[in-house]
């Protein structure tokens, strides 16, 4: 068979052998899929927990073999597999696949191949940082409109469920990841945006150029507008080498005063120069910076790009306001948890690399930072001396703590720095006490890790969770049995 993953079609896959590389969110749906249309499937898994076998006793009764603790031989007659993300390009299963001439798709590339002649139009968001808060935001604009939408994709809605379920959308806000994108040959989006690019996950794209060139597969084919952010230069180079439909158009966001074709901030108000009459002489208002939650300048590009991919399917202004009015953000995304004594507790636990944590810190004046947790790979020089002016102190926790230590020894020799060397359960109870400690009233104590959350906690959640649990343990005046 050829590894043109373009040559099958789902049409043909009837009596096929289909591989199925991982189960959870993406790959459950997919294998039900696939069987549906009367493959023979079988799902391998690398993990073999109890989620795991209770998801393989959902499908063994479908007829899918369901192979845990396996993932790297490819099985015998495989002539396809269909991936969920995070399985690296350079996975022994691929590489058999590779060699064999086995193609590969992604859950995304399937959803797009199954759906329907009558299917919603795609309105697709990526980028380093900031997707979820995007996607969301569009869906809350588009609600506004008055139209059917879903936030789905890598926001933990599976694309396959919707593509096959019952339920009609005039419009899906749809978030991709570079996994995702790497896999979707053939994904066209009405409109797409790359919001940022930043280093991250090139232990699976191998470069910062692979990376880069997996996300600017997002405009691949788009037929209305490519949506880039001013400020990051690179993601108007992904607009630029991309092939569009005639007609697309690049817009750009921007905090500044927008130019022509771009959104962007006058005066403390969201302002369209793209989607007008007149671009050249006119503006229309759009919302008020104030109409955002929260108003930090990474969640107002936020918003303005949100506005646009919506502007561009046609979404009247007054709905563009009123969708930011009724967002609110999901958790540990620069959430406020409480005041204590004068000083503002803000869990950002989200802000799992240094480009999302830049963000974070540039919206404080003053500001005891608890950073720490799994590096992958990243280096803390740039970030630390972008903000340290603005630290009062910091608290270090998790396995990669060293590594921003000696980046603020290097750049930030004034600052107080509390190394905390525990990982048990009341390490972040200990970090919250620290921090306020070195905190100021009018400071604010700020979690945006920086790192990955899995040395210490489950995941991001998870840490964010014990932050506020700890703030609101310090706000009650309890002190845990551990002390």
């Amino acid at each position: 068979m050829t590894s043109d993953a373009a040559a099958l079609d789902v049409s043909d896959l009837a009596g096929r052998q289909v591989t199925v590389a991982g189960l959870g969110v993406s790959g459950v749906p997919a294998a039900r899929a696939l069987r549906g249309l009367g493959a023979s499937v079988t799902v391998v898994n690398g993990s073999d927990g109890e989620p795991q076998r209770a998801q393989a006793a959902e499908l063994e009764p479908l007829g899918i073999t369901v192979r845990l603790g396996d993932g790297e031989a490819l099985p015998e007659g495989t002539e396809l597999i269909v991936t969920t993300p995070g399985w690296k390009p350079t996975s022994p299963l691929f590489l058999a696949a590779a060699e064999a001439g086995v193609p590969i798709w992604g859950d995304v590339e399937l959803a797009w191949r199954l759906r329907g002649a009558d299917a919603p139009p795609w309105l697709a968001v990526t980028g380093t940082n900031g997707k979820t808060t995007t996607v969301r935001m569009l869906a809350a604009i588009l609600e506004a409109a008055g139209l059917r939408t879903a936030a789905v994709g890598n926001i933990g809605v599976s694309l396959l469920d919707i593509v096959l379920g019952d339920e009609p959308y005039d419009v899906l806000a749809v978030e991709l990841s570079s996994y995702q994108l790497h896999w979707a040959p053939s994904l066209r989006a009405h409109s797409g945006a790359v919001l940022n690019l930043a280093p991250d996950h090139l232990d699976w794209h191998g470069s910062m150029a692979a990376y880069a060139a997996d996300k600017g597969r997002i405009y691949e084919g788009n037929q209305v507008a490519c949506v880039y952010n001013v400020a990051d230069p690179a993601t108007e180079d992904l607009v630029r080498a991309a092939d569009v439909e005639e007609g697309c158009r690049a817009i750009g966001f921007t905090l500044g005063t927008p130019g022509p074709s771009q959104v962007g901030v006058v005066e403390d108000i969201l302002v369209d120069r793209a989607f007008v009459a007149d671009r050249e002489k006119q503006a229309q208002e759009l919302a008020e910076v104030s109409d955002v939650n929260p108003p930090a300048p990474h969640n107002i590009a936020n918003a303005l790009a949100a506005a646009a991919l919506a502007r561009a399917f046609g979404v009247p202004p007054r709905a563009v306001r009123d969708g930011l009015r009724a967002f609110r953000p999901d958790p540990h995304r620069v959430e406020h948890v409480a005041d204590v004594g004068g000083v503002a507790y803000v869990d950002d636990s989200k802000a799992t690399n240094t480009h999302a944590a830049e963000a974070s810190l540039g919206a404080y004046e003053h500001i005891v930072w608890i950073a720490g947790g799994l590096a992958k790979g990243a280096t803390f020089d740039e970030l630390v001396l972008t903000a340290a002016k603005r630290l009062r102190g910091v608290v270090l926790i998790g396995a990669d703590r060293a590594l921003i230590g000696e980046a603020l020894a290097r750049h930030a020799t004034d600052v107080p720095v509390v190394d905390l060397d525990r990982t048990d359960t009341g390490a972040m109870a200990a970090a919250v006490r620290e921090a306020a400690r070195l905190a100021r009233p009018g400071d604010t104590v700020l979690m945006a890790p920086a790192c990955a959350s899995m040395d210490m906690f489950t995941n991001y959640n998870k840490r964010g969770d014990a932050f506020a649990a700890a703030v609101h343990d310090l706000a009650s005046g309890r002190v845990p049995d551990d002390q």
